[in-house]
């Protein structure tokens, strides 16, 4: 693994950072976790009676994944001119609930490359079961000045 690749390598900071760790890491597939915070704000609001992870926040997971996956192949935060962003969205699809205190297992593999877009499959996982899978893109695009 990259020993200069952190979950903060990609511009997402918390409450908006969906990566704690990375477990694996090669060219063309991240494995990473994330604890689903039973303190999170969004478990208060989001079917308060019996609380579940939205789904877009499931989503937002791989593509954080996937940026990281980008940041890797490109050598490194430091070596990136620009911010990767998601620019596709296609065929997400949901199979289980999140509840708070799961332990989710997301993995986002590359599956094609064409200049600057990386078009990725995301998912997640808890124990092994699957929760989720979405197909996206994503690029990196020039920073603000």
């Amino acid at each position: 693994m990259n020993a200069t690749l952190t979950p903060t390598s990609i511009p997402h900071r918390e409450p908006f950072l969906f990566v704690d760790d990375i477990v694996e890491i090669s060219d063309s597939r991240i494995v990473t976790r994330k604890l689903a915070d039973p303190k999170a704000d969004f478990f208060r609001g989001h079917y308060p009676d019996n609380p579940i992870m939205p789904g877009v926040l499931l989503c937002e997971c791989c593509f954080q994944a996937g940026a990281l996956l980008m940041t890797h192949r490109l050598g490194g935060p430091d070596k990136i001119d620009g911010i990767p962003v998601v620019t596709r969205i296609k065929d997400a699809r949901f199979k289980r609930m999140v509840r708070p205190g799961d332990m989710l297992t997301i993995e986002a593999v590359l599956d094609d490359e064409l200049d600057n877009a990386y078009y990725m499959t995301g998912r997640v996982s808890v124990q092994d079961k699957p929760i989720v899978r979405v197909t996206f893109a994503c690029m990196l695009t020039p920073k603000e000045a």
